[in-house]
Formats: structure tokens, sequence, C-alpha cells
């Protein structure tokens, strides 16, 4: 891949949120949730659309933290607008591991 420069990565946004709301998505291609994520005041909440089906419940989601790359554009995926992207780690077997702080921070922090 190459390396990269420090602007590189500081282009990416990357922001932690709450997830407050997980539903499944019904219309998905892939079997998938849509989640409603608080950002903080800055971005308030915005929604994703993520293929994370294999090791996470809706209900699990709630209240959890995960980080979002939040300055991709937003796209159109079934009838949602995805806002952000939700991070993970793909495993072998197509499973996604979401990224999250180990402790709790406030919503919308930029990781840096």
């Amino acid at each position: 891949m190459g390396t990269i420069s420090w602007d590189d990565f500081a282009r990416v946004e990357l922001r932690v949120g709450t997830v407050v709301s997980a539903e499944v998505f019904e219309n998905a291609r892939n079997p998938a949730y849509i989640l409603h994520i608080d950002c903080g005041a800055e971005l308030g909440i915005l929604k994703s659309s993520a293929q994370i089906t294999d090791l996470y419940e809706p209900d699990d989601l709630i209240d959890r933290q995960v980080v979002c790359v939040v300055n991709f554009p937003s796209k159109q995926i079934g009838h949602i607008q995805s806002q952000c992207l939700v991070t993970g780690f793909p495993q072998e077997d197509g499973s996604v591991v979401l990224i999250a702080p180990d402790q709790p921070v406030a919503n919308g922090l930029r990781l840096s």
C-alpha cells in the first residue's frame, strides 16, 4: 500500500459516537443494520448501514460506542442515506469486529 503522510491521515475524520438505535435493514442486499449514532453536538445523530449482523444483535448495540469515518460523502444504500462509515476488522469468515474505545469517552471526539 505504501506509506502516507501525516496530512493524508489527518484528512480522514474518525470520530467516536454512541449507538442510540439499531434495527434490521430489511431491504439490504446483504444482511445489515441501520444504526443511528450520536456523534456529539457538532455532528449530531448520523445514520449508517452496517454489515455487522454476524456478531451483533440490534439490542446489544444500543449505548455502545463505535468509531466512525464522518467525512465521506453520504451514500444511498437502499432507502437510506448512510452518513458515516462504522469501522471494524473483517475476519476470515466475513464477520466484522467493531472498533471502539476501551473506556467511555465524549461523543464526537476525534481520533488522533
